[in-house]
């Protein structure tokens, strides 16, 4: 009898153990909806972490595109044209300069170049800028990406005045544009092309470069009319004022004015340059130091 009790019990716990290692197993097989939905979580978390260091890395490695300047292929030859660099550039080009803007008319010939996809210096005099729409004039004329240019202050004959005032004309110049447009100017052009040894020297100190013209005639009273203007100045003659002869070569570096007369033949100055093969020069392009 002993011996029967002691099978039943052995096969008993035999059954008992049989059940607890099911339950185990279906434990492990088994997880509950919360659990798989906690797992997935968590799987997409690691991936979109993965993903988002991915693109992070991809963009601060990337260089800005505003940041991300061109070498220069142009230099500023001892005639004041402008020159490609070893000959690794278009010879066929002409440079155009504004002087005495903001005035009355800069704003609107830097929308008349910006439609026409051309770039220009324009360079600028601090008396132009005293006030605040004076201020917006200059950065509206940056923020359409042309290049600003030190006119000096007043515009003075260099020649005339002393060192010291000289200094001041031209460092004051560019420390209000610096504090309008948050940039110093690059390109130095003196009144009358009137240049001094300690003039170019303050203008090498502050990095720019020191810029005349090869022609120019809309301050001649002859010119000061939209039609002879432009006929001068795609022609390069100026026979009513004693250039009976052609100014334009490749390089030619034109002087124009924030006037009235200029503004209103940019338009066909640009193109009849344009059609006579000659491509305008980014300024930006140009050596400065």
């Amino acid at each position: 009898m002993k011996r029967i009790i002691s099978i039943l019990l052995l096969l008993f716990l035999v059954f008992l153990a049989a059940c607890t290692d099911g339950e185990e197993e279906d434990k492990e097989i088994i997880s509950s909806p919360k659990d798989q939905e906690e797992t997935h979580e968590d799987d997409q978390a690691q991936q979109s972490t993965e993903e988002d260091d991915k693109e992070r890395s991809e963009t601060e490695s990337a260089e800005p595109v505003d940041k991300i300047q061109e070498e220069p292929k142009y230099e500023i030859a001892e005639d004041w044209s402008i020159t490609p660099i070893n000959g690794q550039a278009n010879e066929q080009v002409v440079l155009l300069t504004i002087d005495d803007a903001p005035d009355d008319y800069a704003v609107e010939m830097a929308n008349t170049l910006k439609e026409l996809d051309v770039n220009a210096i324009f360079f600028v005099n601090g008396h132009f800028l005293n006030t605040p729409e004076d201020e917006e004039k200059l950065r509206e004329i940056h923020e359409m990406g042309f290049v600003i240019g030190n006119h000096t202050y007043s515009h003075p004959n260099l020649r005339e005045i002393s060192e010291e005032e000289q200094t001041e004309e031209i460092i004051s110049l560019s420390d209000r544009v610096e504090e309008i447009i948050g940039e110093r100017p690059l390109f130095f052009r003196a009144p009358h092309g009137a240049n001094t040894d300690h003039s170019n020297q303050i203008v090498k100190n502050e990095g720019m470069a020191v810029m005349n013209w090869t022609y120019g005639y809309d301050y001649f009273e002859p010119y000061m009319d939209a039609e002879k203007l432009t006929t001068a100045m795609i022609t390069g003659e100026g026979p009513e004022v004693d250039v009976p002869y052609s100014l334009l070569k490749p390089g030619a570096n034109l002087l124009m004015h924030d006037r009235e007369w200029t503004a209103a033949a940019l338009e066909d100055i640009v193109t009849g340059l344009q059609d006579k093969g000659y491509e305008i020069v980014d300024p930006n392009l140009i050596r400065t130091n």
